[in-house]
């Protein structure tokens, strides 16, 4: 792909592969919703990832990018892939590493990526961004390890964050912004209507389960 993505380009694309879904399902927060990403539906087509991270990696190409971290697990993924276009379009190695899970809610560099990282220029990548807590979190671990956040790049931003919301990057870029609706489960007007819960997508089975459904 030589060009930058259109939003509905991408919109398009993660509807082929299937993480775009209608429906009714139960999302993390626990809330009912009528429509649901799945973004772990995006990984197994290598040519859709590559292509969503080539157009990521165009909006950082002029900003002198050393490396690229995102929170384990999914944006280990993008990390890799956006590291290469970088590397591919700038003529010199960007390296591509990932941030693990703590065990305590937070993240952390290990594998000696905390020694990649120090003092240099490092974007974080994300697929999906609700609240934006996990890139926020991980933004504060690669400052602390001394590198400089240049920016963030995401898939879908469906959460409307904005930079002061996750410690102010300097620059903050989503391929496609969303806003979906979404209701508390006692005023779901999906159930009102009796459209059967998606038990295989979200939390729709843990939702059916205790509601003896």
């Amino acid at each position: 792909m030589t060009s930058t993505m259109t939003e509905a380009d991408v919109l398009d694309l993660l509807e082929r592969v299937g993480a775009f879904r209608k429906g009714h399902f139960v999302l993390t927060s626990g809330r009912h919703g009528d429509t649901y990403i799945n973004k772990d539906a995006i990984y197994p087509y290598t040519r859709e990832t590559s292509a969503l991270c080539r157009a990521m990696a165009e909006k950082f190409k002029d900003l002198n990018i050393e490396v690229v971290v995102g929170p384990a697990v999914g944006a280990a993924i993008l990390s890799q892939w956006v590291a290469y276009h970088l590397s591919e379009m700038n003529g010199h190695d960007v390296l591509g590493i990932y941030a693990d899970k703590d065990g305590q809610g937070g993240f952390i560099l290990k594998r000696g990526f905390d020694k990649l990282a120090e003092g240099k220029r490092v974007i974080v990548v994300e697929d999906l961004m609700t609240t934006g807590g996990s890139v926020k979190k991980v933004i504060d671990v690669v400052r602390q390890k001394g590198a400089e956040v240049v920016g963030v790049g995401v898939v879908c931003n469906r959460g409307n964050v904005l930079p002061e919301d996750i410690g102010d990057p300097p620059k903050l870029i989503s391929l496609v912004d969303v806003q979906l609706d979404s209701w508390e489960a006692a005023d779901c007007a999906l159930c009102e209507r009796k459209i059967p819960v998606n038990p295989d997508i979200g939390h729709g089975r843990e939702f059916l389960a205790t509601h003896g459904i």
